[in-house]
């Protein structure tokens, strides 16, 4: 079971956390931690795979938390979500730009938000904590979700994707916010003009009266039939680029008209999805029915080294080929980070593992 730091002092809310994951036994363990100082000290040394920070209690100093995990690439490993009042909302959403962020979930919709959310993550945890998969995308990686018509559950599943290709060294700050602006409107189109079928010239009714976009969503999907529709939504990363398709259940629309507008002015409130992810992002293309889409993001072509804030102020040590750092039996509590090279495992003068730069370790945990 992995911990999972809690930070606030909302004890009505900590309690609603405790009784959901409770509804995941063997997945995740709140640990409830009441100050700043505490939880930068657990968050440094435990590394966690996802904590959640009460964005709206002020008696924690959430901007020093979230400012500091900023600071630690390493800390940008593990997932955020984010607890707020509906009326800090965009201060939350300021406050977690440019972070490891999951879910930003207001606290009136705690308990199904929540929930919904855990189901994502243990599903998909490889997108969280991945020093180990770090190797693999050296090959090619390929996989998909298959999601509801749901805008905060595709938030989350386009957090995971676009976090991982950054903490990977795939992207960079500028490169991953165009990605998640083109998959949140390749994927609302899919579920707005898609599968719920709602015209440009509906939609533009709508919001000219007045009303947001999202009560349409949901005045459809009162429709068990297209409450049942799903968007499949599939990713392949390899060295170079990644590649993503995104398939709806509706009908299809013209899609050769929207590509032939091209300069052409639209001065309506929505409609610019496909030339602003077209600017974004390389090689947009369509099924013959639209659909389906499919696009890419080329990588970047030099990682950046990354330390660990814990060790940023330290000095170097270098040892030679052949020279034991810690032996079996020994007595050590010292935190190594491997800058570069290669270090052996031995056991009865046999080499049985070796670790490298992606791995951090303490010395007695050497031999476990």
């Amino acid at each position: 079971m992995r911990k999972m730091p809690v930070i606030g002092t909302d004890l009505e809310l900590n309690g609603v956390i405790k009784r959901i994951t409770a509804k995941f036994p063997d997945q995740f363990e709140p640990v409830f931690i009441d100050n700043a100082d505490d939880a930068l000290e657990y968050l440094k040394y435990e590394l966690p795979e996802i904590s959640l920070i009460n964005l709206s209690d002020f008696s924690i100093d959430a901007p020093k938390i979230i400012e500091s995990i900023k600071s630690d690439p390493w800390l940008h490993y593990g997932g955020i979500i984010g607890v707020h009042l509906r009326k800090d909302a965009k201060k939350a959403e300021e406050l977690m730009k440019n972070s490891n962020i999951i879910s930003l979930i207001p606290r009136a919709e705690m308990i199904w938000g929540f929930h919904r959310i855990l189901k994502i993550v243990i599903q998909h945890r490889h997108f969280l904590f991945h020093r180990d998969l770090q190797k693999d995308l050296l090959r090619t990686i390929s996989g998909g979700f298959i999601m509801d018509n749901d805008p905060f559950v595709i938030r989350a599943y386009i957090n995971l994707i676009t976090n991982y290709l950054f903490n990977a060294g795939y992207l960079n700050h500028d490169s991953r916010d165009r990605l998640h602006v083109a998959l949140f409107e390749m994927l609302m189109n899919a579920v707005e003009h898609g599968n719920c079928n709602i015209s440009y010239e509906e939609k533009n009714r709508w919001l000219n009266a007045g009303k947001d976009a999202l009560d349409l969503i949901r005045e459809r999907l009162k429709d068990p039939a297209v409450a049942r529709r799903k968007v499949t939504f599939k990713y392949r990363i390899g060295g170079e680029k990644s590649s993503f398709s995104i398939r709806d259940e509706g009908p299809g629309f013209d899609w050769r008209s929207a590509f032939s507008d091209g300069d052409k002015v639209n001065l309506d409130m929505h409609g610019h999805g496909i030339k602003i992810t077209r600017y974004y992002i390389q090689n947009l293309r369509y099924n013959d029915i639209g659909n389906e889409v499919s696009f890419e993001m080329p990588h970047l072509t030099d990682k950046p080294d990354m330390v660990p804030g814990l060790f940023v102020n330290r000095d170097d040590i270098v040892f030679e080929d052949g020279d034991v750092v810690v032996s079996e039996g020994e007595e050590s509590n010292f935190l190594y980070y491997i800058a570069s090279g290669t270090l052996s495992v031995l056991s009865g003068g046999r080499q049985i593992s070796s670790l490298s730069p992606e791995d951090i370790f303490l010395g007695e945990m050497l031999f476990s």
